[in-house]
């Protein structure tokens, strides 16, 4: 007999991770929008990153896509999730099936969904509001973050990258473990200041180029 007696409710929020073969699949997952990741780790590689918002029906969950690394290839917009989930473990009906263990909550100041609104300094110059369907998205929760940047309308995505993070007391340090655009940074840790402005995240220090930015992003 079952230990668990599965159920379709609503699955609890947070950071999910599961493991075949090497291969790592990590599940940031809101009320309303997920994000899944698929790369190794010994060699770093990165593989695919989808994510959009989800409905639960009956015992699937469904996504419609904002972002597909892989569009290129297989034109996917949407996807059906055959899951069960109970106690913090989920498993995703799929091929191969995954089963996925919750991360321990971790809540930092920083925790939440921002959009890259503009280049700092604030001088009230021009924002790339939710309505333009160039974004830059970055979600941090549990002690991980992660950014990606795509267009919603043609698909294009340009790149992601993330891992584990740290903010305190205005010092905001990312350990980066996936990156799209160049596996060969893997394992590096980035420091950076941050100051929180009322919906804004002003984000400054050296970017993974060792440059000189200001970018300041928006509360979702």
């Amino acid at each position: 007999m079952s230990m668990f007696v599965w159920s379709h409710a609503q699955i609890t929020p947070g950071v999910y991770f599961s493991s075949n073969d090497d291969v790592n699949y990590e599940l940031k997952l809101t009320d309303n929008y997920l994000v899944l990741n698929t790369y190794e780790s010994e060699p770093a590689r990165f593989l695919q990153s989808i994510g959009g918002y989800y409905q639960l029906e009956d015992d699937e969950i469904k996504v419609d896509l904002e972002f597909n690394s892989e569009y290129e290839k297989d034109s996917i917009r949407h996807v059906d999730i055959p899951y069960q989930y109970e106690g913090g473990i989920l498993i995703f009906r799929m091929e191969p099936e995954l089963v996925f263990n919750k991360m321990d909550d971790k809540d930092q100041e920083l925790d939440g969904a921002w959009l890259f609104a503009t280049r700092g300094p604030d001088e009230g110059q021009d924002r790339r509001g939710d309505m333009n369907p160039r974004k830059t998205l970055k979600i941090l929760m549990d002690g991980r973050f992660q950014w990606i940047a795509y267009n919603v309308d043609d698909m294009r995505f340009f790149g992601t990258g993330g891992g584990g993070y740290v903010s305190e007391d205005g010092e905001y340090v990312e350990s980066i473990e996936f990156f799209s655009r160049d596996d060969s940074r893997v394992g590096a840790q980035l420091p950076f200041n941050y100051e929180i402005k009322g919906d804004d995240w002003h984000h400054t220090g050296l970017n993974s180029k060792g440059e000189p930015m200001y970018e300041i992003w928006s509360r979702r």
